[in-house]
């Protein structure tokens, strides 16, 4: 029996060891500290050997939970085939325990209590000039400083190493903050809701196996087994990704440090422009090659490609993008309806608010994010938002897990939906069908998001 379904079968038998074990495997990763190398060629080398180091070892010993949860789920669903109906399936898994995205979040939101003195301050100045302030040592003390030791490893993109982490730049998190500082009913608390989504999800399940006890006992119970299994290990999605995290900001960092020293010996202009250069081509400018004129040409380039709003997701060899031709389902539906793949299950009705990057949100509590994509960078977002909806992505990606850990309504793979939605525009979103409801556009002057 292959070692990977070995593992699966051990944590749907056991999940509370399971957890233990990738828990354990995340504590090891974030306790162990590598050696600083002594120069600049050893700081560049030794980057691929840290990522190498973990990614072969403790990530994947993480992934047994996360097989067991897809595995039980997978099974329930076929067991209940013919009685299951849209979204029903992933009401199941809304609020559910041990996501390091989700204990990330709500430690965020904890902050944003002990900020609520200086409500005054975070609301009326920009986050990016709080970022510059706080790095500064010039704002006051509410626990950001402790959040940052614990999560300033995370960021937007946050796999990519040449991507800031919220310890090198905090603007999105303080974008986060003003949004939850906006946050004055308690019922609409993160708190609150996450502990809503867990109680509605546990009535959910309850209910599904009730409707298939009458014509399929059997099937009911195991199913409803699976299901249970799944709660208790499907929040564990999250961790292999967080676990990779700290090697990456090692990584990060002696690139860094190369590319200060480099900048210091004249071969590039900031420490930064290593970022832009392949590892070989680093080793090169640590031996003396002067490679600013490519850094130039690349940083132009990447600034240019910034502007792109939209990249196909698949282009046929005739230079086709199929996402582009016309859609049957959606024609079905009429010129008010966008289509989408349903991601987490609920109706919600509010604003559009098109955002490009976290940093630049300007979230009100109801509003629904449209967004290019999300990945764990964006999840702070999510504690006070009516809906998602996204222009990529998965329904077991991370922006679609959190969400349906929320009770937050999503929908993805929505064509172009940063540009066909307008900003202020109300809409009603269900997670359930993938459809996508405009009412008219309704623009909201002075709260734009990504404008």
């Amino acid at each position: 029996m292959p070692a990977s379904l070995l593992g699966a079968l051990r944590a749907l038998a056991r999940p509370a060891a399971a957890r233990e074990r990738a828990f354990r495997e995340l504590e090891q990763v974030r306790r162990q500290r590598w050696a600083a190398p002594a120069d600049t060629v050893s700081r560049i080398r030794s980057a691929a050997g840290l990522q190498d180091a973990t990614m072969t070892g403790p990530m994947m010993r993480s992934l047994p939970p996360l097989w067991a949860a897809l595995l039980a789920q997978g099974a329930a669903g076929r067991l209940l085939r013919g009685l299951l109906r849209p979204g029903e399936l992933n009401a199941t898994l809304r609020g559910m325990p041990h996501n390091v995205t989700t204990r990330m979040d709500l430690a965020l939101w904890s902050v944003a209590e002990s900020a609520r003195p200086h409500r005054g301050l975070l609301l009326s100045t920009a986050p990016e000039e709080l970022a510059a302030r706080f790095l500064r040592g010039e704002l006051p003390e509410f626990g950001l400083t402790a959040f940052l030791e614990e999560y300033g490893v995370r960021g937007s993109a946050e796999i990519d190493v040449g991507s800031p982490r919220w310890a090198d730049d905090p603007t999105p998190v303080f974008a986060a903050l003003a949004g939850y500082l906006q946050v004055s009913d308690p019922d609409q608390a993160p708190p609150a809701r996450f502990a809503r989504a867990a109680v509605e999800a546990e009535a959910a399940l309850a209910d599904l196996v009730d409707r298939a006890q009458r014509t399929r006992p059997l099937r009911a119970r195991l199913a409803g087994a699976l299901l249970r299994r799944s709660r208790e290990l499907a929040g564990l999605r999250e961790l292999p990704k967080f676990l990779w995290l700290t090697p990456l900001a090692q990584v990060r960092g002696q690139l860094l440090t190369a590319g200060a020293e480099l900048t210091a010996r004249g071969l590039l202009a900031q420490a930064e422009d290593i970022m832009f250069l392949t590892l070989d081509e680093a080793l090169d400018a640590a031996h003396g090659a002067d490679l600013r004129a490519v850094v130039t040409r690349r940083r132009r380039e990447h600034a240019r490609e910034l502007r792109r709003r939209q990249v196909p997701g698949l282009l046929l060899s005739d230079g086709t993008n199929p996402q582009a031709l016309p859609d049957d389902a959606a024609a079905e539906h009429g010129p008010d309806v966008l289509v989408g793949q349903p991601a987490a299950t609920g109706v919600a009705t509010g604003p559009v608010r098109i955002v490009q990057h976290p940093s630049e949100a300007r979230l009100r509590p109801g509003d629904i994010l449209v967004a290019p994509t999300t990945d764990p960078g964006w999840t702070p977002l999510f504690l006070t938002l009516g809906g998602l909806i996204t222009e990529t992505g998965s329904t077991i990606a991370h922006g679609p897990t959190v969400a349906r850990e929320y009770g937050i309504p999503a929908v993805i793979c929505v064509p172009d939906a940063t540009t066909r939605l307008t900003e202020g525009q109300t809409v009603t979103i269900d997670g359930a069908t993938g459809l996508i409801r405009l009412h008219a556009a309704e623009p909201r002057t002075g709260h734009g998001a990504g404008r």
